[in-house]
């Protein structure tokens, strides 16, 4: 992390978040405030691309596209960078605005389990997003966690662990099957 980065003494402006470029950290803008992550542990990675490439092919039947750690914009001045985010849009631009998102996808690990369980899930649903699929890893598995918006808040509609697959029909249809997302993963 940068002085310049340190030794700003206002609020961030999305234009001032945009001009800091790609980093090896992850980088997210909240109300005039950065948050800075180190990069996603291999583990973590690895999960999310299968998780991507298991959504992909569903997607795109219905015309939407996926994308992994892509600024999201909920409002002006909140930029998140979900693990993954489904959304009917194109591939123009850096931005995929909250309306246009369809799923958001966060990995939970030991760093940022708080902000993935509590906090992330309040911005996403009072941006308005309907589906946020939250995936935990206890021990060596994986654990998937499908919430729906509900008024101001997500409730949740589905789970799935070892042994199991993740079927839904809403926000569109896919399935997930933990057992070939570890079995990749250990081959790996």
């Amino acid at each position: 992390m940068s002085v310049a980065m340190l030794e700003h003494p206002d609020p961030w402006s999305e234009d001032e978040y945009f001009a800091l470029g790609e980093t090896t950290n992850r980088i997210e803008l909240i109300d005039g405030s950065l948050w800075v992550s180190p990069a996603p542990s291999k583990r973590r990675q690895h999960i999310a691309l299968l998780l991507a490439m298991g959504l992909y092919a569903a997607a795109e039947r219905v015309g939407l596209l996926v994308w992994q750690d892509v600024n999201l914009r909920l409002v002006s001045g909140r930029i998140l960078q979900p693990d993954i985010v489904v959304a009917d849009t194109d591939d123009a631009g850096g931005t995929v605005e909250a309306a246009e998102a369809r799923l958001v996808v966060e990995v939970v690990s030991p760093g940022n389990a708080g902000t993935d369980r509590l906090l992330k899930p309040q911005l996403y649903a009072a941006a308005g997003i309907g589906w946020y699929l939250r995936v935990e890893q206890p021990d060596d598995s994986v654990e998937l966690r499908l919430e729906r918006l509900a008024g101001a808040h997500y409730v949740p509609a589905m789970v799935a662990g070892p042994g199991q697959a993740l079927v839904c029909e809403e926000p569109f249809p896919f399935e997930l099957e933990i057992a070939s997302l570890l079995e990749r993963r250990r081959r790996g």
